[in-house]
């Protein structure tokens, strides 16, 4: 069960002095739309398990492997008798490495992996997840470092071979392989800039593409287009202001790259399915929480 579920917002649990949860799950319990802060990955060791994002149902065979990105609703559902790995991890700390924000990019909003997809990814991250298990149920001395670590490295492998539309680095054709080396470019540009006045034009010149090839080529690489990951990433940015209580939402929404409050509002709401205001006190609520 879903133990702190304020509207369709879950706060996780973590096990006490760290940022992460793992448990084994045998519930036959499906959980209802709900969105968190950690990333999270589900591993099915017996029985299918399924998940559901944006009207989407995606089916986990055993030894499967998904990813769901930070603030993605989903919902999930169990299939009978069964037991799989659900491992969720704040990850906030990798932020701070420049390319990370860009493998996350390219993995949203969920990432499915299997035993079809080349170059052993399947089996090196299904061995690492693995690992994060054994090192979780063991409590042995440097717990937390150790799974984080291996946790990045499930993160390098995913940037290094694959992309949320399935191609991969290895393998794909020399002008594929330039185009996605180029769009984690842009896509570090964007999260840097993101605040600034930034616009298809500018961003597909920069690319060195037509607005209209570059608009083709961002959608099938991101699987979104230009303008909501502009937004998202600025919203992104809002977030991390609103936890502190001192700077006004006004301010937030000047200094995130939108124009006016309202249209700041709209945008907030539109992803988080909450008001600027409604998401710093539950912020502070589950701040408070914590500090207890």
């Amino acid at each position: 069960m879903i133990e702190n579920l304020n509207g369709i917002r879950e706060t996780v649990n973590y096990r006490k002095d760290t940022r992460l949860r793992l448990y084994n799950n045998v519930q036959i319990e499906d959980y209802p739309d709900h969105w968190h802060t950690p990333v999270e990955i589900i591993m099915p060791i017996e029985n299918i398990y399924s998940v559901v994002v944006g009207g989407h149902t995606i089916t986990l065979n055993p030894t499967d492997i998904i990813f769901i990105c930070p603030g993605v609703i989903h919902s999930l559902k169990a299939h009978g008798k069964g037991r799989r790995i659900i491992f969720q991890a704040e990850i906030t700390m990798f932020t701070a490495i420049r390319e990370f924000e860009s493998i996350l990019s390219l993995m949203s909003p969920v990432l499915k992996i299997t035993k079809e997809n080349p170059h052993d990814i399947h089996k090196h991250i299904c061995n690492l997840l693995l690992q994060i298990n054994e090192e979780y149920n063991n409590s042995n001395i440097l717990m937390e470092t150790i799974i984080y670590s291996k946790l990045l490295n499930i993160f390098v492998l995913v940037g290094r071979n694959y992309t949320s539309n399935s191609v991969f680095f290895n393998g794909m054709d020399y002008q594929n392989k330039e185009y996605t080396e180029k769009f984690i470019f842009i896509c570090n540009y964007i999260n840097e800039h993101c605040t600034e006045d930034l616009n298809l034009d500018k961003i597909a010149k920069l690319a060195g593409f037509s607005k209209y090839h570059f608009t083709r080529l961002f959608k099938q690489i991101t699987t979104t287009t230009f303008y909501k990951y502009l937004n998202l990433k600025r919203i992104e940015h809002a977030q991390k202001l609103l936890a502190n209580p001192g700077i006004s939402v006004t301010e937030v929404a000047l200094n995130s790259g939108f124009s006016s409050l309202s249209a700041f509002i709209r945008m907030f709401k539109l992803i988080n399915h909450c008001t600027p205001t409604e998401y710093r006190n539950m912020f502070i609520n589950v701040t408070q929480t914590n500090d207890l």
